[in-house]
């Protein structure tokens, strides 16, 4: 066999029983996802803001990132939700790369997978006791969803992803909402039928497990852009992709019919500056049309303390080592903003 088995890692279980939630970091990730859970139903016209590093390399930068934002969120939090990416798993598009932080808790060193489940762990708690602000990562494995269960209040579902049987049916035992991305192809009816299979109880095995779940009436869709045959981006988050977008849910029976814009990725061709006229241009289809105001819920915005990125071992404090992002002082402004476009 081609399997090298290098160690057994710990079930969630133990990795929760030694790195436990403190209770009252617990009381504020139900009233957070009280909070995100009203906005996907209706039940409140706050804004979703997912916004963050690409990926988060680094433990400290991080924390001063996510710090900086809940100072910014006390001046919002009457308009906004403000929801810090903190994605520990960075899928690849030929599978080459940095991975995230469960693959290599030190970017420049290799792979060590129990010390990178801790290390995952320890930043979302971290991130939560000093910010007040529970964060949204991305599932790339659905079978690590337990060690975060407790601590997250948003999930991604990547466009590599969201075809996959197993992502979907992880998601429809979630309690909070999972924004399931269009594929890579573009095609909204994947997409769709990804939150349809997700908002539906299923039985299937889950580590080891025979399971049961009930379904998550706040799984709902992400526009991220597409790539056609010729590898060119084709954005999806215009005025008319939105109205199609409305149409397609129209003709389904879905719950909670919402939709969150990624403003980067094939959005923005990862021009990570055009992120700023991208989610004002989404802000103003809410404000011509009052059903795309009440489907599109929120926007994931890519952002860091530095702009642009560098390569892993670049030796810059909170600069991306993936995907480019904007800088801080845009960022700030970006989400004053958004507080009153809104």
């Amino acid at each position: 066999m081609s399997f090298e088995f290098i160690q057994k890692l710990p079930t969630p279980a133990e990795i929760r029983e030694q790195y436990p939630v403190p209770e009252e970091l617990a009381k504020l990730k139900e009233e957070r996802d009280a909070m995100i859970r009203d906005v996907i139903t209706g039940a409140s016209d706050r804004f979703l803001v997912i916004i963050g590093p690409c990926s988060a390399d680094n433990e400290d930068a991080v924390i001063d990132y996510v710090t900086r934002l809940s100072k910014v969120n006390e001046r919002v939090k009457d308009r906004l939700i403000l929801i810090p990416r903190i994605y520990t798993n960075k899928p690849r598009t030929t599978g080459e790369g940095y991975k995230g932080i469960v693959h290599q808790p030190d970017p420049e060193k290799k792979p060590d997978l129990l010390a990178g489940l801790i290390a995952m762990r320890h930043m979302h708690i971290r991130a939560i006791q000093e910010s007040g602000l529970t964060a949204a990562d991305e599932m790339l494995y659905p079978e690590n969803w337990r060690y975060v269960s407790d601590i997250l209040s948003y999930v991604a579902i990547g466009a590599r992803s969201v075809e996959d049987q197993q992502h979907r049916l992880t998601v429809s035992g979630f309690d909070v909402p999972a924004g399931m991305k269009n594929p890579t192809s573009g095609d909204f009816s994947v997409m769709l039928n990804s939150v349809y299979a997700a908002q539906h109880p299923h039985s299937f095995i889950y580590r080891g497990w025979e399971v049961n779940t009930t379904g998550n009436p706040l799984a709902h869709t992400v526009l991220r852009g597409a790539v056609n045959k010729y590898g060119r981006s084709l954005p999806n988050y215009h005025y008319e992709d939105l109205n199609l977008l409305l149409e397609k849910y129209n003709e389904r029976d879905l719950k909670n019919p919402a939709c969150v814009i990624d403003a980067n990725h094939n959005n923005s061709n990862k021009k990570f500056e055009q992120q700023i006229r991208i989610v004002k241009e989404v802000l103003h289809s809410r404000h011509l049309n009052v059903d795309i105001r009440h489907l599109v819920k929120g926007v994931m915005i890519e952002s860091y303390i530095e702009e642009g990125c560098q390569k892993v071992g670049g030796g810059v404090y909170g600069k991306s080592i993936t995907d480019p992002c904007l800088g801080w002082s845009d960022t700030e402004r970006l989400i004053y903003d958004i507080a009153e476009l809104c």
